[in-house]
């Protein structure tokens, strides 16, 4: 080991003393990270074109008096159609909208995220109980979608013990039978009393 490559201690204050050598690495290595973090602005910056669809979400819109549902839920779910309901089974379809359309024009991964944990809850929610509480989440992305394309959204419980359920959601292209997207979500929540 060279001497300016070392790392000079003071024992009184515990504090580590740099070398020349080592301030100019460290100048080096904070140039580098501007550079770095110039690159990841550049990426997250809006095309004009993604701009002039955020101008277009000037409001949010009304939900009705007594809905508990946020902007959130409704800026997802906003279009999905639920087709049968039976207890450990909810089917949706659902016109995969611009809104939730990545830059190349196919359905986000994090809208399919989405999608798994709201049709995921649904299937396990009970009347006059909170919504259960997402414990773990893991989604298989096997294919893609574009706006527009119809989805087939099948979520099934696999079972329950106590407060803890676990489902299963296939989405799936209605048109081509081809699947996009596997999901698995546990959930927890307060469950019946027996009394």
């Amino acid at each position: 080991m060279r001497n300016h490559d070392l790392v000079v201690a003071d024992l009184d204050s515990n504090q580590q003393q740099t070398t020349p050598i080592d301030r100019l690495r460290l100048g080096g290595l904070e140039k580098g990270k501007t550079k770095r973090m110039e690159k990841v602005r550049e990426m997250l910056r809006l095309t004009q074109q993604e701009s002039v669809a955020m101008s277009r979400l000037n409001s949010v819109p009304s939900l009705r008096a007594g809905d508990n549902s946020s902007f959130y839920e409704h800026f997802i779910l906003s279009g999905i159609r639920v087709d049968r309901v039976q207890p450990g089974l909810v089917s949706c379809t659902f016109k995969v909208p611009s809104r939730l359309a990545d830059r190349s024009g196919k359905l986000a991964s994090g809208a399919i995220a989405n999608l798994v944990d709201e049709v995921g809850g649904a299937v396990i929610h009970e009347e006059g109980l909170p919504m259960n509480v997402s414990v773990d989440m893991s989604i298989s992305f096997l294919s893609s979608v574009r706006v527009g394309d119809e989805l087939e959204i099948t979520s099934r419980l696999l079972g329950r013990k106590g407060g803890y359920s676990g489902t299963i959601v296939l989405l799936k292209n209605k048109a081509t039978g081809e699947l996009i997207a596997e999901g698995r979500h546990s959930l927890f929540g307060r469950h019946n009393s027996k009394m």
